[in-house]
């Protein structure tokens, strides 16, 4: 292959095949991009607006499960934490984000 091409020009030749079309790259990105958004981005910022809408409606009375699995019923709603009957005469105080999931009433009477 030395004989007709040099090693210097069939390396350049080479490198430049493989480098690609610019064009083709940035469109790729664009498309990992897109995939991402819908995938990962956009499913994560509903459930937080969901999460954050729970916790802003959280009220006296409401039966909750905080994400450690714990079920009780809110006596007290502060700005940041919440206090929450356990059992009877059993009270606990949570911060309001650790609440997993609002539960219908009368969950605790018939558990």
């Amino acid at each position: 292959m030395s004989f007709f091409i040099s090693d210097a020009i069939a390396a350049d030749a080479a490198a430049a095949q493989q480098a690609g079309d610019p064009a083709f790259s940035i469109i790729f990105m664009v498309v990992i991009f897109v995939i991402f958004y819908f995938l990962l981005i956009r499913p994560q910022s509903k459930r937080v607006k969901e999460h954050k809408k729970l916790v802003e409606s959280l009220a006296k009375g409401d039966e909750v499960v905080t994400n450690g699995g714990v079920l009780g019923k809110i006596t007290h709603v502060g700005d940041n934490f919440l206090t929450i009957e356990i059992a009877k005469d059993t009270e606990i105080k949570i911060q309001c984000d650790a609440v997993a999931s609002m539960m219908p009433k009368g969950t605790i009477k018939s558990s």
